[in-house]
């Protein structure tokens, strides 16, 4: 059987000189970074040389870039340190209905605490109002925290005029950049943002890895505490060789991004082609922004097949996609994404998300489009 992965957004597989960068530091560069003796010295080279490459890439300093376990950490450290940075300021934080989930259970979690949260309402693009966003401030509002692009349907926020409004009312201003880095530029010394998120595992570096961009004027207390890693912001023996793993994967990312974009941009357009050629146009709905989204990211809707139908034939048909975020994919509840847009329930209750990685071809396009358009024939037919 032939194995197609279309679910990129989820997680990447590690690029083989990824493996190869970081395979020295579980056996030959095995010395703890916080050691003065020369393995440890090592070790800690390694980790300022991958910091510096990923600096270099988000055009931000080293000194901030602090690194975590991964998207949800990073996520967390923002929301539960700008709450506890601020709480002499006020307790409201104005987020969005369609944030992933480690930014919305953050936000739930600190509501059982006394504070108080806007969820903002989105567009059927999936984009946010930016009026009501400014309606929403308040004297109180101690943080701001918007997702760049959306995970399921691949819309990208306003960030730069955000970010603009939270800078005039000096408001924190957190960016979870998860499923932005590497497929779209991102300026840290441009965007007004005071925090962004990110993870190795969708840029074909190594899970349990991630990273918090930190402004040097924006205090945030840490999480962990114990040793002075992380300039003391975040306890614990680093992982070298997961650090140094996303360190490449962006240093290789770098060379050819531009490329990288206009295939999956191109493999996305011939997708929608396929499918519509196949179907009619009156028979898929793409959900998202039109314009402003990922390249990678397809969302449609099959009107009349269960999503939950459609994954199951898929995946006996060796296509991997997905309904969602993969941290719920195990759920069968509606997508909290697609409810917030609050398309037509025989679109909500039938969408299917496809993501592209640079491992995808053109002729795995065309097969999986004969494979879904086969499906979705013999489902409606029945």
């Amino acid at each position: 059987m032939t194995h197609i992965y279309f679910d990129h957004a989820a997680t990447t597989p590690v690029h083989p000189e990824v493996v190869q960068a970081m395979l020295p530091y579980f056996t030959q560069v095995f010395g703890n970074a916080s050691s003065t003796h020369s393995a440890g010295r090592e070790a800690r080279a390694a980790i300022h040389q991958a910091r510096e490459s990923i600096a270099s890439f988000i055009s931000c300093a080293p000194s901030q870039l602090l690194f975590t376990s991964g998207g949800t950490e990073s996520d967390n450290m923002a929301i539960f340190g700008a709450a506890q940075a601020g709480k002499s300021v006020g307790r409201h934080i104005i987020t969005s209905q369609i944030e992933h989930h480690a930014v919305l259970h953050a936000c739930e979690h600190l509501e059982k605490q006394g504070y108080e949260v806007t969820y903002l309402p989105v567009d059927h693009t999936g984009t946010i109002s930016i009026e009501q966003l400014e309606q929403s401030v308040r004297p109180d509002t101690i943080c701001i925290s918007i997702m760049y692009a959306n995970n399921e349907v691949g819309t990208i926020q306003p960030i730069q005029q955000i970010g603009t409004i939270a800078r005039a009312k000096g408001i924190p201003f957190h960016v979870d950049a998860v499923q932005a880095l590497g497929h779209i530029p991102i300026d840290l010394n441009l965007l007004p943002v005071d925090m962004m998120s990110f993870s190795a595992h969708k840029v074909q570096g190594p899970k349990g890895i991630g990273a918090l961009y930190i402004a040097k004027q924006t205090q945030i207390p840490p999480m962990l505490f114990g040793g002075n890693q992380e300039r003391k912001r975040r306890a614990g023996t680093e992982n070298n060789a997961a650090i140094v793993g996303f360190g490449k994967a962006l240093q290789l990312l770098a060379g050819d991004m531009y490329e990288t974009q206009q295939k999956l941009e191109k493999l996305r357009l011939d997708m929608v082609t396929k499918l519509t050629e196949l179907l009619g146009t009156d028979q898929v709905v793409i959900n998202g922004h039109p314009t402003e989204r990922l390249p990678h990211i397809l969302n449609v809707s099959f009107p009349g097949v269960a999503t939950e139908t459609m994954l199951m034939n898929l995946d006996l048909e060796g296509i991997a996609a997905a309904s969602g975020s993969a941290c719920t994919s195990g759920s069968l509840e509606v997508s909290h994404v697609l409810k917030a847009m609050n398309l037509p329930e025989e679109v909500l209750t039938s969408a299917v998300r496809f993501s592209f990685g640079s491992d995808n071809t053109p002729e795995q396009i065309e097969i999986a489009a004969h494979k879904i358009a086969t499906i979705v024939q013999r489902i409606r037919n029945k």
